[in-house]
């Protein structure tokens, strides 16, 4: 267990709490002048601070700096914040654990103890993201995809239970339990933390962006890189500026109709258009207390798509109430209320605390809405829906370079109806039935994802949807491929208790296993005769989910239009089967007497929906399913694994292999040199996100990785996605800057993993890895040119690592998200940022050029220069702006990533 820190208390702040016979050390916040004025979050960082007060790395200094803190003011002040968890999914736990594996090496070839390597706060892994829908619409869909989930990761499965022996204060949650932010809120989550006679907030990082669902009850925490999770379980703080806070007051009430996911839709675009990036987010105001928990944590989930840090919810009676519901004992519910109430944390819904900037929402003017097809921030009122696909649909369709720009390549001239492009196209089922598909074609429809399946309120409305349905005689249309992967097993427990399990089973919603599934593109092929159609036609063809992310490329390859929507909304567009039907007015279908069937028919009144929520979802549901949540089923318990405190690797495994980031690695560190002679490996445009960098989906056989893959006897059946291999940085670097609708503008005409290799006569167009393999054999550097917003979306770290590993030495772009800079300057890659107002088009870079970068060994004199010195030998000359930020990420990248420091650290201590 971890040793409680001890404080140095320069402000007398250690006192203690009573609640009912327990006893527990706190550290006030009323000790440090200018508390009370601040946000709830704030104040959480505060009390972080005084409990951790060192001397050295968090001084007084930097409590009273917090204390005093100007909402107006620019973040300056650096913190360190010491996150009292972290939370991993499998996708990005699996490299943290083979990296701290790894550790355990390399400290034994550095002279230390390899036992040193070991999570010192609570590590918990969900698995979560392996699962994919490869069967649906069958009441054995969920146990064949289990079958297939354990045939295809087995490797990696016995490695986590490997872990889960070897490290201390490591947990695994096994396959088929739910997804991570739901677990996370129904389970894991403590909201205040008891350890070691101490009682705190509860705060975390997690391995994946949406861990800020956890913000809706009130528990501070983002996501972050696997490489700063891995520090921050190995006790290294968050290096962080003191944000600006956004207070987002909301008043009134939802109308009837209206569902969180409209809500979110809403607040989404809001603060896109305000601009959130690196701020938190602090919802306050009479509609806090007006909106459920389930609700508040739909919105703190969507916070990485409107690209705040946090978007969090103070602690009110609504969040005691979610506590007792999901089985909390009681004296952990009471000592969430007193130590909320003791500490100022606790809601007061007419407070005005002081903010950064402010927004304001009526809750009574959200109204039904969509989202697409290919960002969550671009929402769509539900009644414009099907002339609004109208008019987005020609960019899929017409050969048009503009209208293409970042999209799929287009098709062919297309033909109309009522002004809307169509290419009917007949189709034969299995059966010998015929159905005709067109663009715009619903051909997914899946209700899935963290996001909604933990709201139950959505997710009732949509069985009553498929209940009424039913009961009208309709079904999904046969080109939709329906799937219902809720995120935890109480959904299905409260769906079979209601009774509305077989509606959902008729109109072809059956569970296809518990998990991310469609959100994260394991939504499995679509069936062969709806493929085979969708690409000898070009059809651009959708798909709707009740998920959180809607990018090219990311759901399906055969799907080029996404659309996130409410849990009923989903039932609703797999009944009409085409984004071209209006589903406010058009019939979705007809009855058994031939009658037009319209939305109003089947959609449940707000009282239809409570009922059900009230009578079908109790304690004991949460209480049953949490039991024994890290036991396992006999499945997982048979898993052979190795013993010892160091992992035994195999060199022909494919899922699991030794990473070479501490290769030759000695104690002392190695000057921070200047960059000469650099190549472009990629120039990118605009909104180029870490979906686009980061290896992710199927691996396809004429790719590097599909043929390092056959070369190593595996199958194309068992090629399984980039997700699941990320434990195998071969495969990994293979399908860095490989996303299939990737645009590097120095291969024009091509889309995915290409370059053009100036290591050889006349630049031929190569992939990407290949190119980097002869530049790293001829010793030549590489840079990245990029636009606006580079690395939005998913906290990946293999966007990261796989730059990396390919060689690249620096980023240039016009600007960053704030996780994928950081994890940049974690893996050693310098992120730098082109003069304000310029970019590499004003500046006329081609790609083309050779770049030395110079300045740069200024870090080694313990400073960070502002600005580098850019030239090219075309005679391009610009002053880069440096945007390492602060003193801890200096520190991380002399050393060469932080996975090094951390290392150097543990051995010298």
């Amino acid at each position: 267990m971890k040793e409680t820190v001890v404080s140095a208390n320069s402000f007398d702040a250690r006192s203690t709490l009573r609640v009912g016979d327990e006893s527990y050390e706190i550290f006030r916040l009323d000790k440090v002048e200018g508390s009370a004025r601040l946000p709830y979050s704030l104040k959480v960082l505060l009390e972080n601070l005084l409990r951790t007060e060192d001397g050295a790395n968090i001084t007084a200094d930097h409590i009273r700096a917090l204390g005093n803190w100007d909402s107006q003011a620019q973040p300056s002040q650096e913190i360190q914040f010491t996150p009292a968890r972290v939370i991993m999914q499998d996708f990005t736990g699996v490299p943290c654990v083979v990296d701290l594996a790894t550790m355990r090496e390399a400290v034994k070839e550095l002279g230390g103890d390899p036992a040193k390597i070991n999570p010192l706060a609570p590590a918990e892994l969900v698995i979560d993201h392996s699962v994919i829908a490869d069967k649906f619409g069958t009441a054995d869909a969920f146990g064949q995809n289990v079958e297939l989930e354990y045939g295809r990761n087995k490797e990696r499965y016995q490695f986590l239970r490997w872990g889960q022996t070897a490290f201390d204060e490591f947990k695994v949650v096994p396959p088929g339990t739910g997804i991570v932010h739901q677990v996370n809120i129904e389970h894991l989550a403590r909201t205040v933390m008891v350890r070691g006679g101490q009682a705190y907030p509860d705060t975390l990082v997690g391995t994946d962006s949406h861990t800020t669902m956890v913000n809706g009850l009130g528990v501070l925490g983002w996501g972050v890189g696997g490489i700063e999770a891995e520090a921050a379980m190995l006790g290294q703080p968050v290096s962080m500026l003191i944000p600006r806070v956004v207070g987002f007051k909301l008043t009134g009430e939802l109308q009837p109709g209206t569902t969180a996911t409209d809500l979110v839709l809403t607040i989404t675009e809001m603060l896109r258009k305000h601009g959130v990036v690196g701020k938190f987010v602090e919802f306050y105001g009479e509609g806090v207390a007006a909106t459920s928990l389930a609700n508040r944590a739909t919105i703190g989930n969507m916070s990485p798509e409107f690209g705040s840090t946090a978007a969090i919810f103070p602690i009110d009676g609504e969040t005691l109430n979610y506590l007792k519901l999901t089985g909390r004992s009681e004296q952990q519910v009471a000592l969430v209320e007193a130590y909320a109430k003791e500490q100022g944390l606790w809601l007061d819904p007419a407070a005005e605390p002081d903010f950064s900037e402010k927004l304001e929402l009526d809750l009574s003017t959200v109204v039904p809405s969509i989202a697409g097809p290919k960002r969550p921030q671009d929402r769509i009122v539900l009644a414009n829906a099907a002339q609004q696909f109208a008019q987005d649909v020609r960019n899929y369709v017409e050969d048009d370079d503009e209208a293409g720009k970042e999209s799929f390549p287009a098709s062919d001239a297309p033909a109309e109806h009522n002004g809307v492009p169509t290419r009917p196209t007949l189709v034969t089922a299995p059966d010998g039935s015929t159905y005709e598909i067109d663009h715009g074609a619903v051909t997914v429809a899946a209700i899935t994802s963290c996001t909604n399946t933990s709201n139950p309120y959505v997710m009732v409305a949509a069985a009553l949807v498929a209940k009424k349905a039913v009961e009208r005689g309709l079904t999904r249309k046969p080109w939709v491929k329906t799937t219902l992967a809720p995120g935890s097993k109480v959904v299905t427990d409260y769906f079979d208790k209601a009774g509305l399990t077989p509606y959902l089973d008729k109109v072809g919603f059956n569970l296809v296993g518990y998990g991310c599934t469609t959100c994260i593109g394991n939504s499995g092929p679509l069936p062969e005769e709806v493929s085979k159609a969708v690409n000898e036609h070009d059809l651009a063809v959708t798909s709707v989910l009740s998920g959180n992310r809607n990018f090219e490329g990311r759901i399906n390859p055969d799907v080029k239009m996404n659309y996130l929507a409410s849990p009923p909304l989903v039932v609703a567009y797999a009944l009409a089967g085409s984004m071209k039907v209006d589903i406010t007015k058009d019939a979705l279908g007809t009855d058994q007497d031939g009658k037009p069937v319209f939305l109003t028919d089947i959609w449940p009144t707000e009282a239809e929906v409570n009922d059900v929520v009230a009578n079908a979802i109790g304690e004991d549901m949460f209480s049953k399913s949490y039991s024994d949540v890290f036991a396992g089923d006999a499945q997982w318990q048979a898993l052979p694994i190795p013993t010892g405190n160091t992992f035994e690797w195999d060199p022909q495994s494919t899922y699991v292999r030794k990473p070479p980031y501490f290769e030759g690695m000695t104690m002392e560190t190695t000057p921070v040199s200047d960059i000469a002679g650099a190549r472009v490996l990629a120039k990118l445009g605009d909104s180029v996100t870490t979906d686009h960098i980061s290896p992710a989906g199927a691996i396809k056989a004429d790719t590097p990785a599909g043929k390092y893959l056959t070369e190593h006897g595996v199958e194309r059946r068992d090629f399984n996605s980039y997700g699941s291999r990320r434990g195998n940085h071969e495969v990994m670097i293979r399908g860095t800057f490989a996303n299939i609708r990737l645009r590097n503008q120095i291969a024009p005409g091509t889309e995915g993993g290409y370059t053009r290799d100036f290591t050889q006569a006349d630049a031929p167009v190569s992939f990407i890895y290949d190119a980097s393999q002869n530049y790293q054999a001829a010793g030549v550097p590489l840079v990245i040119l990029a636009g606006k917003e580079y690395g939005s979306g998913s906290s990946r770290d293999w966007a990261a690592k796989g730059t990396a590993l390919l060689g690249v030495k620096a980023v240039v772009a016009e600007s960053y998200e704030r996780i994928h800079r950081s994890n940049l300057i974690g893996m050693g890659v310098l992120p730098l940022q082109f003069p304000e107002g310029t970019s590499a088009e004003s500046l006329g870079l081609t790609g083309e050029e050779t770049f030395s970068i110079t300045g740069v060994t200024e870090l080694n004199n313990g400073t960070t220069p502002r600005t580098v010195k850019v030239t090219t030998d075309t005679g391009v000359e610009f002053d880069a702006v440096v945007r390492i930020d602060t003193p801890g990420e200096a520190d991380y990248y002399r050393n060469g990533g932080i996975m090094q420091y951390v290392l150097r650290q543990l051995v010298g201590s």
